[in-house]
């Protein structure tokens, strides 16, 4: 199943807000005499998906990649590099030249991972905060072979045999490990936690029934809730996804304060000169306010939810303290 697990006890640095947001800055306003602002961009922008192809993240890039590109007037070339729950992609960009052509979609496991473990990085001082993006609700599936139709009914079938369900996830540190260590904790269950190198690997055992549950993209999960494959036990995030409106929240089914909601956004390599910075989020920003762009990403179970890099740096450090809290209390190892 390409499980990958490590044994290492979770690590909780401490972000410190104001010192985050100087170093954003500061990087935001860094011009390096190897880049050329005014003749920005003059070839193809490489755009990294710390994900294996098939996920939500991999389909945001995607979807925003012909967008950017149009508006910049250079190709924009999607490129996977997933495994360790988006670590080996992060780092890669983090480690590029910073000179506007190397960009990352991130999401949720940007602020998950600091909470688990060190890092060659820092989710704010590394980067050159571009925008956030969308965000999401994960649902929680089961194959439609599993006799449970509700949260509270996997709960009981998982205490009738403790150790023997399997949860699996898109990597360590992703969304969707986090949804499935969230479940284990609250409903005080023994499950077994697998974890892929990718959703696209996920949802194909799923699928065959060979793991159990697992909190995967509404978009994703849809087509093979319509086709009887799969079953929906409940919307990972506060409130009531419009498509899937039947369906309860984790909270509204036993587990109140239960919220999984993930998002994605752009940035860069830190140290990209201002002008280009400024270019890029301008750019985004105007993507993301297009009817069109909108109503694609509605279709598909997400909400625009842009930030400029001041406020997205923010939301960041917010992040990450949340989930510090969480590994915390439900002492998360990796």
């Amino acid at each position: 199943m390409g499980i990958h697990a490590q044994r290492t006890r979770a690590r909780t640095p401490s972000f410190t807000l104001p010192l985050l947001l100087a170093a954003t800055l500061a990087a935001a306003t860094a011009s390096p005499a190897r880049a050329q602002p005014e003749a920005w961009p003059v070839k193809p922008i490489r755009m990294v998906v710390p994900f294996a192809p098939g996920g939500g993240t991999d389909m945001v890039g995607r979807a925003i990649a012909p967008r950017l590109s149009e508006r910049l007037g250079q190709p924009i070339l999607v490129e996977n590099r997933g495994g360790a729950g988006a670590v080996i992609g992060t780092t890669l960009v983090s480690r590029a030249n910073p000179d506007g052509y190397t960009l990352l979609v991130c999401d949720t496991a940007h602020t998950i991972q600091p909470a688990l473990q060190k890092l060659p990085y820092d989710p704010i001082r590394s980067f050159s905060l571009i925008g956030s993006m969308v965000k999401g609700d994960t649902v929680l599936a089961v194959p439609a072979s599993l006799p449970a139709n509700t949260v509270r009914e996997f709960i009981e079938l998982a205490r009738a045999k403790p150790g023997t369900l399997v949860a699996g996830t898109a990597g360590l540190g992703s969304s969707g490990h986090m949804s499935a260590e969230l479940l284990r904790v609250m409903s005080g269950i023994d499950i077994v936690i697998a974890h892929y190198k990718g959703a696209g690997a996920t949802m194909g055992d799923l699928l065959a029934g060979n793991i159990h549950v697992s909190g995967i993209t509404i978009q994703a999960a849809i087509p093979h809730i319509k086709s009887g494959r799969l079953k929906a036990l409940a919307n990972g995030g506060s409130a009531r996804s419009p498509l899937l409106p039947d369906v309860p929240t984790v909270s509204e089914s036993g587990l109140p304060g239960y919220n999984t909601t993930g998002w994605r956004g752009l940035v860069g390599p830190a140290g990209i000169p201002a002008p280009i910075v400024a270019r890029l989020t301008a750019e985004l920003r105007a993507v993301l306010a297009s009817d069109e762009t909108r109503a694609h990403f509605q279709a598909n179970g997400m909400e625009v939810d842009y930030r400029d890099p001041r406020a997205f740096a923010e939301y960041i450090a917010e992040d990450a303290r949340r989930w510090q809290q969480v590994v915390r209390k439900a002492d998360i190892r990796l």
